[in-house]
This record gives structure tokens, sequence and C-alpha cells, in this order.
């Protein structure tokens, strides 16, 4: 395993619910699912775990469910955790 950060960027709701726009997370080990990251996301912000089945992450302009996917990063990747879009 190697252990590398990664730059999560918050949109929306989940901005609300962590208070951030963005933050660095170190160690983050790889490979990893997207459900282990997901899974990390929650540890240090538990109140995302209302998004739980509605967010998605987006890498390398790609959207990915939370699952088992494996997500291949790379030390100093960006994530966005991008809730649910609402509006009109």
């Amino acid at each position: 395993f190697v252990k590398l950060c990664v730059i999560v960027l918050y949109f929306a709701q989940s901005k609300d619910l962590t208070g951030l726009k963005v933050e660095e997370i170190s160690p983050v080990p790889t490979p990893i699912s997207s459900g282990d990251l997901w899974g990390l996301l929650l540890q240090r912000h538990p109140r995302l775990s209302i998004l739980q089945d509605h967010v998605v992450l987006a890498w390398r302009d790609l959207y990915i469910p939370i699952g088992e996917e494996e997500v291949p990063l790379r030390d100093g990747d960006e994530v966005a955790v991008v809730p649910p879009l609402s509006g009109g």
C-alpha cells in the first residue's frame, strides 16, 4: 500500500455540512475504492452521512458512484464531493 495526499473539494450541501470548501487529507491508502474513500470522509465529517445515497465523487472529469469501484488516485489528486443539485 502507498499512502498519499488528496485534495477534497466540497460543493453545495457538502460544503455546508463540513463548513469547508477544500481540505487536504493525508494519508490516503491506495488502492482505494470509492466506498472506502467516502468512509474516510465520513470519519472526518459524520454529518455528510445524510448525503450517503445521493452523492457522487468527481475525479479527473469522471463521476464515480460510491461503491466498490477502485479510484486510482495519485499524490496531490483532487476529488470533489458532488451532492445532488437542486434548483430550477
